[in-house]
């Protein structure tokens, strides 16, 4: 019997229908189920959906359901949870979220799930933590979405700087997906060449002084978006549904996720931004590059801002 690649997407508000839509438009999964306490909400998404099918590249099997279709899903999708409001950082959602969280995880893996947990709710490093604390499944099978969204507005942004299309230019922002992030400008290229050497070549053109503004639009983009329209959707749908090809599709790509560290770039316990292989089996493996010395500092301090934020949760349910 042929495999079918069967999707369970749980929370169809902004991101999670964004996912779905964008799932239908690239003809990735065979089956979509969709997961939400707003069944009627959830029920109109899955009829919407089904009515482009005639349009899409390929067919999906669209469907409201609840958790016991999670029971054969490859792939439980994550995006349920309390919104970022104006004025409030990522961790300010960290409390409210993990008690949806236990409930969540808890009712999935009550279904007898054995696949992989895609997380990209925020503050979405705390949230994959407590989803792989709360699920048992193996760390590699518990991935976060990360700073791969904050990884493709770097791209898009040095792409504008130096008038280069985006998917030609390498660059990485690793640590917490929010306020304590990094550029990892000791790896930034285009065309294999490091994006210092382009400035030196055109010096009357680029500066390295125009670098941290660039990237402070990059850590801040969030923020002026909610300020302007309320939530920030597409561009991390489009993130989601390239990291479910790359699970998917067996692919080994390297993106930007919240992976769990044992000991890589000197730190344990604690899921993080990082560059990793991505394939079938969820997490292959986490590359380590050498960060310059800024770098290895900025990424020992994003990683102590998330242990800070994640203890106190740690504590209350280890404590229950």
């Amino acid at each position: 019997m042929e495999r079918v690649n069967r999707i369970a997407l749980i929370g169809t508000g902004f991101v999670g229908s964004s996912y779905a839509f964008a799932l239908l438009n690239q003809g990735v999964g065979d089956e979509l189920v969709l997961i939400d306490v707003n069944k009627e909400k959830s029920e109109g998404d899955a009829m919407d959906l089904n009515h482009g099918l005639a349009f899409a590249p390929s067919y999906t099997k669209i469907w409201y359901g609840d958790y016991s279709d999670c029971a054969s899903a490859d792939l439980v999708v994550i995006t349920a949870g309390a919104n970022q409001k104006p004025g409030e950082t990522r961790l300010d959602l960290v409390e409210k979220n993990s008690a949806i969280f236990k409930s969540i995880v808890d009712q999935v893996m009550g279904s007898g799930f054995d696949g992989i947990f895609l997380v990209a709710t925020n503050p979405v490093d705390i949230l994959t933590y407590m989803t792989w604390k709360f699920s048992g499944l193996p760390k590699h099978r518990v991935i976060g979405s990360g700073t791969i969204l904050d990884t493709a507005r770097l791209r898009y942004s040095l792409g504008e700087y130096f008038n280069v299309d985006s998917r030609n230019v390498h660059a990485y922002i690793m640590g917490e997906h929010g306020d304590s992030e990094l550029p990892a400008w000791s790896h930034a290229n285009i065309g294999g060449r490091s994006i210092y050497d382009r400035i030196k070549d055109n010096p009357e053109k680029y500066s390295e002084r125009d670098l941290a503004p660039l990237f402070e639009g990059v850590r801040d983009a969030a923020y002026h978006i909610i300020q302007r329209k309320g939530a920030t959707y597409y561009g991390i749908a489009m993130g989601l549904v390239r990291l479910t090809k790359a699970i998917l599709h067996n692919e080994n790509s390297i993106l930007t996720v919240s992976a769990y560290l044992s000991g890589e770039y000197g730190e344990k316990d604690v899921y993080i931004g990082v560059p990793a292989i991505v394939n079938r089996s969820g997490i292959r493996e986490i590359l380590q590059i050498d960060l310059d010395e800024i770098e290895e500092a900025q990424f020992a301090n994003s990683a102590r801002v998330l242990r800070e934020t994640l203890n106190p949760v740690l504590e209350k349910y280890n404590e229950e």
